[in-house]
């Protein structure tokens, strides 16, 4: 079974919906807290986030400061295989380009197979916070289409030095990203959409978006998507709002504009508590019209919005 499978099976629409590992050294438990906040809207699958390494400075004490590498966010396999194994839901852990050189992704392929999962999101991944543009670590890949190259030849059986594996275990399924509001480094939304099309002749089943809040872009994404003939489905991606800094921070963050109704209902807005209940209400709008035209599912992001999510999805499941 995979995502595919498991949307095709599903009823009407399906319920997904990304977490984060925890912070280093927090323990699962609000993580654990999220899933059993949620989980009686009977997920189709779950995301688990990956994050590279980042520079940190370490006060030495002596006037000199020490640049050290860490990972603030460990354990996406780790986190993929515990939730897996406490809540027998579909995990999907997400592969990035971002931070891993060409053998930590093998690496990474066969821990994953090892513990049978094998459904993944392929994404490059976030450029490090000290770096101008996106860069690879090492030989590692610039673009998440040469990551599945690399997932490809794994499937068929070999290494990435080109030696065949001698005991192939099950292949890897995997979806991608898209963006309704284009890719910020994409030049125009053509060549955007061409990208879209390799990751779908390379191999990936299905795309899941960007956040979005106008729901007419994303039906003119899939409308573009189809003529250009990609076929795979398209999964919206719903964040709602909760915060009133939100209003600046997210289309800045994620390269989304906010309707202007939207906005309008924000700037009215005087607390957090109030611009929680207007996202809620946006986004149950948005889901319902997603509904109406058929999605085959609909998948939230839960950082922050953990609770907005729970009102939202019991006014649609």
């Amino acid at each position: 079974m995979n995502v595919i499978d498991l949307i095709q099976q599903h009823q009407g629409t399906a319920f997904s919906f990304e977490v984060l590992p925890p912070l280093k050294g927090t323990g699962i438990g609000r993580l654990f807290h999220t899933i059993d906040t949620l989980k009686e809207f009977n997920p189709a699958y779950i995301n688990i986030t990956n994050h590279r390494s980042e520079y940190v400075y370490k006060d030495l004490g002596n006037g000199t400061m020490q640049r050290l590498r860490i990972r603030r966010r460990p354990g996406t396999i780790a986190v993929a295989a515990a939730i897996q194994q406490h809540y027998d839901i579909h995990v999907v852990p997400h592969v990035l380009c971002s931070g891993y050189t060409r053998e930590d992704t093998e690496y990474m392929l066969l821990d994953l197979q090892f513990l049978g999962l094998t459904d993944l999101l392929v994404l490059r991944g976030d450029k490090a916070k000290e770096d101008p543009a996106f860069r690879p670590t090492g030989d590692g890949y610039s673009h998440a289409t040469e990551l599945m190259g690399h997932i490809n030849r794994f499937n068929e059986g070999y290494f990435v030095d080109g030696s065949p594996i001698q005991s192939p275990g099950t292949p890897f399924a995997y979806g991608a990203a898209c963006y309704p509001e284009k890719h910020e480094e994409a030049p125009n939304p053509e060549a955007d959409l061409e990208v879209l099309k390799q990751k779908a002749d390379l191999g990936a089943q299905y795309a899941v978006t960007q956040l979005f809040y106008d729901n007419r872009k994303y039906f003119d994404f899939v409308e573009r998507a189809r003529q250009a003939g990609i076929t795979i489905p398209i999964i919206p991606g719903i964040k709602p709002l909760a915060k009133l800094s939100q209003l600046t921070v997210v289309p800045k963050t994620f390269h989304c504009d906010l309707p202007q109704a939207l906005t309008l209902e924000l700037r009215k807005c005087k607390t957090d508590e109030e611009v929680k209940q207007a996202g809620i209400e946006w986004a149950v709008a948005q889901c319902r019209e997603l509904i109406a035209r058929g999605v085959p599912s609909i998948h939230f992001y839960t950082v922050s919005a953990v609770d907005s999510i729970r009102q939202i999805a019991a006014q649609i499941y």
